[in-house]
């Protein structure tokens, strides 16, 4: 009788969990943990002062109502990526008891911010805005600095541009009013 001929497997990179994801070691670059895979994503020192000045501005008016977290807090998402936007704010009475978790947070922040670098993915760009409000976020800012340019999204497909001497309010943050020139002036 003739033996069945076996081909190898090919092989296939095994997805990362939650926890091997965090004990990746950290070599000074931002990551998310998107479809299994730690992917690197795009963010220096202008951009990173960017964030700052901005969660600088947003403070007083969400100091008794909100939490502001930088780049290094991740977020699960309903689709099991780990988001982490450059900027989140977190309302007090969307958590539960009103406590922050220790570790990633359960669901996207009610408004998630991304400063947007000149090499970014725009497809993986629009698909990060995609996830974030199938996760619950209220809304998400894009930011183009080299733009000077605001794009304020109310829903996936509901977006208002805002340019350099407009001026970003939303009913999220009641009394906010900044000059968008104003956020890219580092």
């Amino acid at each position: 009788m003739a033996k069945a001929k076996t081909r190898p497997m090919p092989s296939r990179k095994r997805k990362l969990t939650e926890e091997a994801f965090m004990r990746l070691p950290d070599d000074g670059r931002k990551y998310e943990l998107v479809d299994g895979v730690a992917k690197e994503v795009p963010a220096g020192v202008k951009h990173d002062v960017i964030g700052i000045e901005l969660a600088v501005r947003l403070k007083p008016y969400l100091k008794e109502v909100a939490y502001i977290a930088g780049a290094q807090a991740g977020f699960r998402m309903t689709s099991g990526n780990i988001r982490s936007p450059d900027l989140s704010v977190i309302f007090k009475q969307s958590l539960p008891e009103g406590k922050l978790p220790e570790g990633f947070g359960d669901r996207a922040p009610d408004i998630a911010i991304e400063i947007v670098s000149p090499n970014e993915d725009m497809p993986d760009l629009m698909r990060k805005i995609g996830e974030y409000f199938e996760s619950g976020a209220q809304q998400v800012w894009l930011l183009f600095p080299e733009q000077r340019r605001v794009v304020l999204y109310n829903a996936p497909f509901e977006s208002v541009v805002l340019n350099a001497d407009d001026i970003l309010t939303t009913p999220l943050i009641p009394g906010l009013q900044i000059r968008v020139g104003e956020l890219f002036e580092v």
